[in-house]
């Protein structure tokens, strides 16, 4: 059961979640997560827990076997595949371990194509994605292509392009995972004021404690569901 319940209305409601791989494996069952906007979590657990399919039924792009996951007070159940891909577009930035950068497009367009799937202006979505840029330390780079950049650089334009919208809540997989501490700082911090300023819920998916230590809570994923984490001493959280 979630440790914690905060007294603001929930954005995200996951309430009895059991989801298994093929085989049989049981990943997690009655797992229950209450998330208000402006709130930012850190999810921690050892590998294969079901850490990335957990925001992946968040996000309804995958299945639970039980239980039912709210956004905004819409059952994701309830919703058919167009409504769950408006869902989506309109209030999820998802930020993904595998980048899915488009190599055909510059590096704005790729930023912009939340923007444009809203029919966002093309002036408008253009200097919204330089500037998103710009915040993860990529000024100036907004007509390159993606084969110019490195990892840890196309991880950079993944987080500008979940950013870029403006999403209610923000599910972000192992995203400091290709960074330098520098950067990772910096990211870190955008998705502390996309929370604090703007009022999106962030889900943090991540093996570091000191990225975890950002959050505003810590929690650990087991077969049980989720319990508060204590992190290392130094670390804070």
């Amino acid at each position: 059961m979630n440790p914690v319940r905060p007294s603001e209305p929930a954005l995200l409601q996951v309430l009895g979640l059991r989801k298994s791989v093929p085989g049989g494996r049981l990943l997690f069952s009655d797992l229950d997560l209450n998330l208000s906007a402006g709130e930012f979590v850190a999810v921690m657990g050892e590998s294969g827990v079901g850490k990335s399919t957990l925001l992946n039924l968040i996000a309804g792009l995958d299945t639970p076997d039980a239980g039912e996951v709210r956004i905004e007070g819409a059952a994701l159940s309830a919703l058919d595949d167009d409504a769950r891909t408006v869902l989506r577009r309109d209030r999820i930035g998802f930020v993904f371990q595998a980048f899915h950068v488009l190599p055909h497009l510059t590096l704005a367009q790729n930023v912009a194509l939340p923007l444009a799937l809203q029919r966002v202006p093309a002036a408008e979505s253009l200097r919204r994605a330089v500037d998103a840029l710009k915040r993860v330390g990529l000024a100036g780079r907004d007509a390159g292509f993606p084969s110019e950049l490195s990892g840890g650089e196309l991880q950079r334009v993944a987080i500008a392009r979940a950013l870029v919208h403006g999403p209610a809540l923000i599910l972000a997989d192992e995203p400091t995972g290709n960074l330098d501490p520098e950067t990772a700082g910096r990211v870190l911090e955008l998705f502390n004021t996309q929370a604090r300023d703007l009022g999106a819920a962030v889900i943090l998916v991540t093996h570091s404690q000191v990225a975890a230590s950002t959050a505003d809570r810590v929690l650990r994923l087991t077969p049980a569901g989720l319990t508060r984490a204590d992190l290392a001493p130094g670390h804070g959280g």
